[in-house]
């Protein structure tokens, strides 16, 4: 059983500023549907973002902030991944073999090829994922019956409400230019993937098709 200590209340408000959509009914009416598949792909989500962190630390050693930053993320979202196995074990959930839907390589075409634009593309991208994840685990533990599973949600928002600004403030640093121009044009592209009709259901889908 994980000890959760009371959630301290989040103001969403920025995550749904810099956000250029909301979770719609549908995916919600959907998730809610199918909780197991979503807990799972949490879990998948909270491994792939702690590998992602490690990648960055070993590819721009250079950057003694960004080394910190990323350090601390990794140590959260691992924690986080053995907390949503430990969901798992607990409601008596098998992992299944689930893979990847089209949200992050959505997103990651567009990445630039050249340096520092890719590694400034990377960190604008996982800018987004964190919101985008922001704003579902709020969307869900607002609706879910199972109060275990809201709880956790609040409770993650918290600690991950604060990573989209740490990506942001790294991109910039790592720019000459000003990176707001940037910044749009991955809102355009992860708006269009969570409001566009989308085969999959993950927990980082579009509409179900």
């Amino acid at each position: 059983m994980i000890e959760l200590r009371a959630p301290t209340v989040v103001d969403l408000t920025p995550i749904y500023e810099f956000l250029g959509s909301r979770t719609t009914q549908a995916w919600l009416d959907a998730a809610i549907s199918n909780l197991p598949l979503i807990i799972q792909d949490h879990a998948n989500c909270e491994k792939k973002a702690a590998g992602t962190a490690m990648n960055l630390m070993f590819r721009y050693e250079f950057s003694h902030d960004l080394q910190r930053k990323l350090a601390q993320l990794i140590r959260e979202e691992m924690l986080h991944y053995e907390q949503v196995l430990g969901i798992m074990e607990e409601r008596g959930q098998e992992w299944q073999h689930l893979g990847a839907g089209r949200y992050a390589k959505g997103m990651l075409k567009h990445k630039r090829t050249y340096e520092p634009a890719a590694m400034i593309d990377v960190l604008i991208i996982g800018a987004f994922i964190e919101a985008r994840s922001c704003e579902r685990f709020a969307a869900l533990a607002a609706i879910i019956d199972d109060e275990r599973l809201a709880k956790y949600y609040r409770y993650l928002l918290k600690s991950e409400s604060r990573h989209f600004e740490d990506y942001l403030t790294l991109a910039q640093s790592l720019s000459k230019d000003n990176i707001d121009e940037r910044v749009a044009f991955f809102k355009q592209v992860e708006s269009d993937l969570i409001t566009d009709p989308d085969s999959e259901l993950r927990f980082h889908s579009g509409i179900p098709a």
